[in-house]
């Protein structure tokens, strides 16, 4: 064991931001703690990370939704290395749907896992970093939990949540110097998450550009631990929608459902209803990077079958 390697907890690391997150660590020679709840795709991250350089490696298979689990990976952290370092917290689900559309038990576990999650890493590790005097926490939010999104309530309630609890959180702990709570916000990013996602909206989500890829959110999260900030925003559209939103809701109100629909979606991919990986991990979904390509041709598609639709609609 290399005693002057960090201790960093990623939870989420079994896919897309988690994984990134969990494999540039590794390329620091970190001690790993890897948590989510596909077994199959974090072995495979655990591979990795070995590969990699990490300092040791780490695998806890459990929901950061469930209280109980949280405090005993903790626990099981603490007995093994007598401390926590950082933790960059990135398990997150999406559903798609009108809010009355959304089946309860899936509103309810997209809230449970990126809002509920976020509080019970927090209720246990920040009381360790307290008594330490020294710890990293980081968060990650989206820009959707600065804005609001047709379609997308669960996923935007909870980050909105995620932003506050990070405020709160940095209040409560001005006490001590050496804790640093940090909030990062990436916008579009090419994960698997749109194509996890519970949907009830009838076509697949996609991440609307400018796409950043999750090597780059990782890097700002991992950046996080050594040089603390309160809020950062990852990508180059974040700052622009955010002003739109506060400055003039009138014209977002009008324009973010049409845009959404065409730049968040791929209205070529018509889907059943299904409830995706929110009530339960789907292990073979879960990699670095998504896999819908290209979202500038996926905005030109879905304009093209858009301007189809509208002229057989004319014939007809």
């Amino acid at each position: 064991m290399t005693t002057d390697s960090r201790v960093v907890v990623v939870t989420g690391a079994s896919s897309g931001i988690g994984r990134a997150t969990a494999l540039q660590a590794a390329d620091r020679g970190e001690h790993l703690v890897l948590v989510a709840r596909g077994e199959s795709a974090l072995q495979e991250t655990f591979g990795e990370c070995r590969d990699r350089g990490a300092a040791s490696v780490a695998v806890h298979v459990g929901d950061v939704g469930d209280d109980a689990v949280v405090e005993k990976v903790v626990a099981d952290i603490l007995e093994q290395h007598g401390r926590i370092d950082a933790v960059v917290h990135c398990a997150g689900v999406v559903a798609y749907g009108r809010t009355e559309d959304v089946p309860a038990e899936v509103f309810d576990g997209v809230l449970r896992t990126n809002l509920i999650g976020s509080v019970n890493v927090a209720r246990h590790v920040v009381p360790v970093m307290r008594r330490q005097e020294r710890g990293a926490l980081v968060l990650i939010g989206s820009v959707i939990g600065h804005i609001g999104v047709p379609s997308m309530s669960p996923y935007v309630l909870s980050k909105w949540g995620v932003r506050a609890l990070a405020r709160q959180l940095q209040l409560e702990n001005r006490d001590v110097p050496g804790l640093s709570v940090s909030y990062v916000a990436p916008g579009g990013v090419d994960t698997p998450i749109y194509e996890q996602a519970a949907n009830y909206d009838g076509f697949v989500g996609r991440p609307p550009p400018p796409v950043a890829k999750p090597d780059r959110v990782a890097e700002v999260a991992l950046r996080r631990i050594d040089h603390p900030r309160a809020r950062t925003q990852v990508g180059l559209a974040n700052d622009v929608i955010r002003l739109g939103f506060s400055a003039t809701p009138w014209a977002f109100d009008v324009l973010v459902g049409p845009l959404f629909r065409i730049a968040a979606m791929d209205r070529t991919t018509p889907v059943p209803p299904d409830a995706g990986n929110v009530l339960a991990s789907r292990p073979g979904g879960n990699r670095l990077l998504g896999a819908q390509g290209n979202a500038l041709l996926g905005v030109g598609r879905n304009i093209a079958a858009a301007v189809t639709g509208s002229r057989t609609g004319q014939r007809s």
